[in-house]
């Protein structure tokens, strides 16, 4: 009775909690763990883990004020209120000025001139419309915050409240002074990914997704993040004293910025966001945690919407290029199957002419539908290779739709995939994305399902710029019939549309896995939050080299992109199946999306069932731990390189059921080490077991895993394992 009582008393104090929100509904916001604020023009968010305060001062000056982690009370802000009067005079201390941007040539940044005119709710955060003092502007800044993480995103955009058309550039959508370090040698700024080291001051590039900012005196730091598209990011530290900036190109770079925005139009930003860390030395423990959480959990990215994630591809391109037939792929698929494969991609060669993209009846007497059918009744899902904006001078398409091309700035249809126009010896040129093209490709696609069953699509070649070009002046469209009023306009609409062709192609076809290339992208392995949030894959290289150099330059790519990006996003190429240390190059490739390449009608029987096996266990450990959506740093494992050894784990840090490590010596000349894997229930039980023949390595639990771990000998130069953490 006592506890009935006392739970009676707790329900009504909750009610009225819940009444009192609703009642002052218009300035909190509550939602789970999250509270969003604004009230006496100061916007709070606060999540019971990170905490920010924003202020609207009474002279129009919006600044943050107040950054800091609750539990560890440390402070990220550089601001008048951290200071007395004689310190903020002696260290130079000025506000932040949160956002910034050019406004027809002039700069606009928070401290311009602003009065408050709405807000909105918005899930998990708040959107806050200010309009500005010195031009007929309006913003609207969300700030969304999520449950139990250190992890602040935001996006702004801009409706032109006036009679004229207006110009956007250089825009800085995060902006603030931090007073975690500055340019010294205790900050260090990491950058490409997170994992590279720079000192002093910092302007990063398309590779810069997230950058850290530790200090390794005080041991703590920022994530930088931005998830602006391909060659469209600028990340900043200390261009002046303390400033950190994430947003969009300068306009003064190769591919800067610009958004033309006519009267009553409104624009919105890209995303970026910021994630705060403490009592670490480790520059990348938020990159492990927080923010692979955050990825996962809430950023969209398209792969953690696919149900039935691949973990072995197989692709045509090597050794065969476009020498590719009926018969040949037909005799593939057989040996292919008999690996274990579980999709089949035909990459360039079926195709009569980029452009109109019709079979070639001369490989393909029967066209592509039988083709399909065979590769299916093995087991294996179909897909093909397809240049998105590519067609040839002779295809139909490029003769019947010249208003669809990219033009240079003198008027001539452009190339923008290499630096001359003709293409692997054909005449080829580019076609522009935010014209009717988008529409003309994405049916041919969609015809493709319909007719063949395709259900994976491999996206090639230049969007917006070449990933081999010298001369980035070759990029973007400088149409003057376009949607984009010029060159700098041009560029992130380009990117955007095809992000849009890759939603209207889920919507339509959602079982349908989407590969965009780096060379899509428009830079060497270049991959990033914006692509993934609508493609599923990214080929991200193209390695002939065969093991172990190739096996090497697999896992430094998959260490040097990750854990920021999403590891089963990462397709990287070109290993091949009759490679006769293939088995190296397979192990090394469970770090990412394993896709093969190479002849198997050349493997033996015993040599495809060798592989059958390690694939068939891919499978299992999918299947029990779902494996392919995580991906951790293996402790005490750095950089692959020769000489070294090095690895990475795979853990289901979210059911802690466990997960895969892989582990690999790389011609050192230590024979043996201890593995020690995180992130599992400290008390369960575990069990660690060699694959694919479930040698016993280990027993005991999460804690003596973290902390002691296991050992393993290897005798070989060059060797690689892979093991399954399993809870019993």
């Amino acid at each position: 009775m006592e506890t009935y009582q006392i739970n009676k008393v707790n329900r009504k104090c909750l009610l009225l909690f819940l009444t009192l929100i609703c009642l002052i509904g218009e300035s909190v916001i509550v939602n789970a763990q999250v509270t969003t604020t604004f009230k006496n023009n100061l916007l709070v968010l606060d999540n019971g883990v990170i905490h920010r305060e924003i202020n609207l001062s009474e002279d129009g000056k919006f600044t943050t004020s107040t950054y800091k982690l609750l539990k560890e009370d440390e402070e990220f802000i550089q601001s008048f209120k951290n200071f007395n009067k004689k310190d903020a005079d002696k260290f130079s201390v000025t506000n932040s000025d949160e956002f910034a941007f050019k406004l027809n040539d002039k700069e606009l940044t928070g401290l311009s001139g602003w009065e408050y005119e709405k807000y909105e709710k918005v899930e998990n955060g708040i959107k806050l419309f200010l309009n500005s003092t010195k031009a007929d502007l309006q913003v609207g800044i969300t700030y969304l915050i999520y449950p139990e993480l250190p992890i602040i995103r935001k996006k702004i955009e801009f409706t032109n409240t006036g009679d004229s058309t207006i110009k956007i550039e250089s825009l800085d959508v995060e902006r603030f002074k931090t007073s975690i370090g500055g340019v010294g040698t205790t900050t260090w700024i990491m950058h490409d990914y997170g994992r590279q080291m720079h000192r002093g001051q910092f302007v990063g590039n398309w590779y810069d997704p997230t950058v850290v900012i530790h200090n390794h005196k005080y041991r703590k730091g920022l994530v930088l993040g931005n998830e602006a598209p391909g060659v469209m990011k600028r990340t900043s530290a200390f261009e002046t004293p303390s400033l950190l900036s994430i947003g969009l190109t300068h306009i003064e770079q190769n591919f800067g910025f610009r958004k033309w925005i006519e009267p009553n139009q409104t624009w919105e930003s890209t995303w970026v966001f910021s994630a705060a860390y403490a009592n670490t030395d480790d520059p990348y423990a938020a990159l492990n945690t927080s923010v692979n959480d955050f990825v996962r959990k809430y950023m969209g990215c398209q792969i953690y919407k696919v149900e039935e994630m691949p973990v072995f591809v197989y692709n045509t391109w090597a050794p065969f290029k476009h020498n590719i037939n009926e018969k040949m792929i037909m005799e593939l698929a057989d040996a292919a199957a008999e690996c274990g494969i579980q999709e089949f991609v035909i990459d360039d060669g079926w195709q009569e002419s980029y452009g109109d993209w019709g079979v070639n009846k001369e490989k393909f007497p029967n066209g592509l539908k039988p083709v399909f059918d065979y590769i299916k009744s093995k087991g294996m899902k179909p897909g093909v290779w397809i240049s998105l904006c590519s067609a040839e001078t002779k295809s139909e398409v490029y003769k019947n739709h010249p208003e669809w091309t990219v033009k240079k700035a003198n008027g001539d249809d452009i190339n923008l995939h290499s630096d001359k126009d003709n293409l692997y010896g054909w005449e080829s040129r580019s076609m522009c994305m935010t014209t009717g093209w988008k529409d003309y490709i994405r049916d041919i696609i969609l015809g493709m399902v319909d007719d063949y069953g395709l259900e994976y699509i491999k996206g090639d070649f230049a969007a917006v710029t070449g990933a081999y070009t010298s001369d980035k002046t070759r990029s973007g469209c400088h149409a003057l019939n376009h949607s984009h009023k010029d060159r700098n306009e041009s560029m992130l609409q380009m990117y955007q549309a095809t992000w849009e062709l890759f939603d209207e192609l889920h919507e339509a076809a959602p079982s349908l896995f989407i590969d965009c290339t780096f060379e899509t992208m428009g830079a060497l392995h270049l991959i990033d939050y914006d692509m993934c949030k609508h493609a599923d894959g990214n080929w991200i290289s193209n390695y002939f080299d065969p093991s172990p150099l190739g096996a090497l330059k697999v896992r430094d790519l998959g260490w040097s992109r990750t854990p920021s990006i999403p590891a089963a996003s990462m397709v990287i190429g070109n290993q091949g199946l009759d490679d006769p240390n293939f088995m190296y190059s397979m192990k090394s490739l469970a770090g990412t999306l394993p896709i093969v390449l190479g002849d198997p009608r050349e493997l033996s029987r015993e040599k495809r069932q060798e592989i059958k096996e390690m694939a068939d266990w891919l499978k299992q450990m999918q299947k029990e731990h779902d494996f392919m959506r995580y991906r951790q740093d293996l402790p005490g494992f750095g950089r692959p390189q020769d000489g070294h050894w090095d690895g990475f784990q795979r853990i289901n840090t979210d059911t802690q059921s466990g997960g895969i490590v892989g582990v690999f010596k790389q011609k050192s000349h230590q024979g043996e080490m201890w593995v020690t894997v995180d992130y599992l229930d400290p008390t369960a039980k575990y069990e660690v077991t060699l694959a694919p023949n479930g040698k016993k390595m280990f027993e005991g639990t999460g804690e003596e895993l973290r902390t002691k771990g296991f050992k393993v000998a290897f005798g070989e130069a060059f060797q690689g394992e892979l093991y399954e953490v399993k809870r019993k």
